[in-house]
């Protein structure tokens, strides 16, 4: 490299879903991005989750998953930490509510408002204090399947 050209960017893309890729982003935040100014984290998220309150807030209102990307969200999020305590809890019991995730609620309301799934990340992100891109990996509606002994099985 020469000294006249300029540094390039740094651009990391993380791709992957579950409780893996949300432990890698707030390492990456913590550790690297904070750390250097200019770095640029786009997190690249899967929504085939089908458990808890993301499967059934997807079957119950045709919506993607919201879990793993809330999860992405509030391990990129700011120093907020009220903010940040709102999207983890979680409501106690059986009932309608029982087990959903206020984050995934809040995400569910942002997507019916703006009637765009991309959009509510945005809006979300901008909630927690996000300087980072999240991305669903679809937005088309899929599930994992596996192929066992010639038969198609999804995968939960």
């Amino acid at each position: 490299m020469t000294a006249n050209r300029p540094l390039r960017p740094i651009r990391l893309v993380a791709i992957g879903g579950g409780t893996g890729l949300s432990t890698l982003l707030k390492g990456l935040r913590e550790d690297l991005v904070s750390a250097q100014p200019g770095i640029s984290l786009t997190a690249i998220v899967t929504v085939s989750d089908d458990g808890k309150s993301s499967g059934r807030l997807r079957e119950e209102f045709s919506v993607l998953p919201p879990g793993d990307i809330r999860n992405c969200l509030v391990a990129l999020a700011g120093e907020d930490e009220s903010m940040t305590q709102l999207f983890r809890h979680r409501f106690p019991g059986d009932g309608s509510i029982g087990g959903h995730s206020l984050g995934n609620l809040i995400i569910l309301a942002l997507t019916q408002m703006s009637g765009s799934f991309l959009k509510a990340i945005e809006q979300a992100s901008e909630m927690l204090g996000i300087n980072a891109r999240i991305l669903p990996a679809t937005l088309e509606n899929v599930d994992l399947i596996a192929r066992v002994d010639h038969q198609l099985i999804k995968v939960r």
